[in-house]
């Protein structure tokens, strides 16, 4: 036992290098153990997307060196992690935060940014959120956002790119343009024409049109901390607004595609499982967007208690989540839909099914007499006529036995068309009861006029 804790001991200590040789004790005492592993880092390097940025307060934004420094004054610093969306487990993302925000950062940082579910809470002196949904990383529907905030600076961690979170320099939005739609004539792609602006391909119209918001080059700069703040949530809702927009457009492009195609189509969407998948990826998001509904409630509520976030933050901040509520109801929308349309597909499916079975019963009830007239002849015992094939005058047995099963299935025939003869004949005999009994209406009302007139002299009929 003793020899297991010498070896602990050991494999912790930490070579000091050349540095410890001639010192004294307390030169080695005054060295940090946390200097040497300084200088392990950048494991993966290149494995995420850094984008670092400094404010001036005044409505100015630089890039900068990615040194997790706070800014001085009225500056503040953004620091953001753009985390792959591939299939490397959660460990494997915690691990990509250490090798980026380690140090200054410590583990229980990381872990409340990298964790998966609603969280919004001070670690370390400084308030942390996220909104992170469970699910493979790799899925379009798997939202992860996650932000440390302090005075005066701001860590974000995302999955995946998010869609206007950063900044581009002005006089570079393709919305600001006048453009002209590509016609068929027209190259593929986005290329200058004179006199008529820019030509948009139709792919890339249809793109923008996806689009609730302006691009990267539009966004304005924030000038406090509280601003940046309500920038990254302003940016993580519209992200979700566009993935709900595409997915209604996906949704009314594959009805259109219901009611012109046949049966081919409907088996295909049954066989690939369309619209159950759909309604998975409805179920994520809408965990998503409940997450929301936890952690921005209290992020406005203790963020208004600090000095350095504005009181109009405040109210943008009460709109967004009202904007959530907003967008889950109309998500709620979509996923009725998309249960009207499995129910529809599915009693089509079993619309098909009975009728199938129908006919294998129409079969089965053809073929089950003529079998038991097949057996009965069949049978090896004496007295069964016209079986005796030597005798002359039963050479007619066989069209015999074939005229029977004739009559059979004409009977059979005959049980089958009953009802659809004996409804036509009802509805015949109806309407000829109806007309016989509107002409004995009709000659009575006649009389009678014919009648009043001829008493009354002329004039007109009394009612």
């Amino acid at each position: 036992m003793g020899e297991l804790v010498n070896e602990e001991r050991t494999n912790h200590v930490v070579d000091l290098g050349p540095m410890a040789k001639g010192s004294t004790g307390d030169e080695l005492e005054s060295v940090p153990l946390r200097e040497a592993n300084h200088f392990v880092r950048n494991h993966f390097p290149g494995a995420v997307k850094q984008k670092a940025y400094i404010f001036d307060g005044n409505g100015n934004y630089f890039n900068k060196e990615w040194d997790l420094a706070e800014g001085r004054g009225a500056e503040f610093c953004w620091y953001h992690v753009e985390l792959p969306k591939g299939n490397q487990k959660l460990s494997q993302s915690a691990q990509y935060l250490i090798d980026v925000l380690c140090p200054p950062l410590k583990l229980q940082d990381i872990l409340s940014l990298v964790s998966n579910g609603p969280f919004c809470g001070y670690v370390d002196g400084a308030l942390v959120f996220r909104v992170n949904s469970a699910g493979p990383a790799s899925s379009p529907f798997t939202f992860r956002l996650a932000a440390r905030v302090t005075e005066n600076s701001v860590i974000t961690v995302s999955l995946g790119r998010v869609p206007r979170l950063g900044f581009s320099p002005l006089g570079q939005s393709l919305l600001s343009e006048i453009p002209s739609v590509e016609s068929p004539e027209n190259h593929k792609g986005c290329h200058q024409k004179e006199g008529s602006g820019f030509v948009i391909a139709e792919h890339v119209l249809e793109f923008l049109l996806t689009m609730n918001h302006s691009e990267e080059a539009d966004n304005p700069v924030p000038k406090s901390v509280s601003n940046l703040v309500i920038h990254i949530i302003d940016t993580f809702m519209d992200h979700l607004q566009d993935i709900v927009t595409k997915l209604e457009i996906e949704l009314d492009a594959v009805e259109l595609e219901m009611d012109k195609g046949g049966f081919a189509l409907k088996m295909q969407m049954l066989d690939d499982r369309r619209f159950p998948k759909m309604h998975i990826n409805l179920q994520r998001l809408l965990q998503v967007i409940a997450h929301g509904e936890q952690v921005f409630p209290r992020v406005k509520e203790k963020c208004s208690s600090k000095h350095w976030f504005a009181c109009e933050d405040v109210s943008a901040l009460e709109e967004m989540i009202g904007r959530l509520r907003r967008l889950k109801e109309n998500v709620g929308f979509i996923a009725n839909r998309v249960t009207a349309i499995q129910a529809g597909l599915d009693s089509w499916q079993s619309e098909q099914i009975n009728r199938k079975l129908y006919y294998l019963s129409f079969l089965s009830i053809i073929f089950l007499p003529l079998s038991v007239i097949t057996g009965v002849f069949g049978m090896n015992v004496g007295g069964v006529p016209w079986t005796n094939q030597r005798e002359p005058e039963l050479s007619d047995g066989f069209r015999n036995v074939m005229m029977l099963c004739l009559l059979m299935l004409l009977v059979v025939l005959l049980c089958f068309a009953f009802p659809a003869v004996y409804s036509h004949v009802v509805i015949w005999w109806g309407k000829k009861n109806f007309k016989k009994s509107w002409s004995l209406n009709r000659k009575t009302f006649l009389k009678r006029t014919a009648g009043g007139r001829s008493s009354e002299g002329g004039g007109y009929l009394r009612i």
